[in-house]
């Protein structure tokens, strides 16, 4: 009965020290892991920066760009306002023109009417 017992108990302590070997193993690995972080940190610092900056730049492209195409735009607006306004009282004087004619011709038909109706 003895050598049960025996056996029964060296078999837990060897079981208490497999768990004991096991958890050993993982805080070492989990030590080497955070470690390894720690190592990573400072590259990945500098890549996220990195990004940031090529975003920042990219974002200052843009902006650069539209507000150039925009001063494009307004210097094109600027220069055709003349010509628009030209042609516009030109399509005025054009329309006020056909206008006249168009009341000359009924006051001359009008006379004309007229001195038949006297005859």
């Amino acid at each position: 009965m003895e050598s049960k017992q025996t056996d029964k108990q060296l078999r837990k302590e060897a079981e208490l020290t497999r768990e004991q070997a096991i958890e050993e193993a993982q805080r070492i690995a989990e030590a080497k892991r955070a470690e390894k972080r720690t190592a990573e940190e400072p590259e990945l610092l500098a890549k996220e920066q990195t990004r940031k900056e090529a975003w920042l730049a990219k974002e200052r492209a843009i902006e650069g760009a539209q507000r150039a195409a925009g001063a494009k735009r307004a210097e094109k607006r600027a220069a055709e306002e003349p010509e628009q306004l030209a042609k516009e009282q030109a399509r005025k004087e054009a329309w006020l023109a056909s206008e006249r004619a168009i009341e000359e011709a009924r006051k001359a038909r009008k006379a004309r009417e007229s001195e038949k109706r006297e005859r």
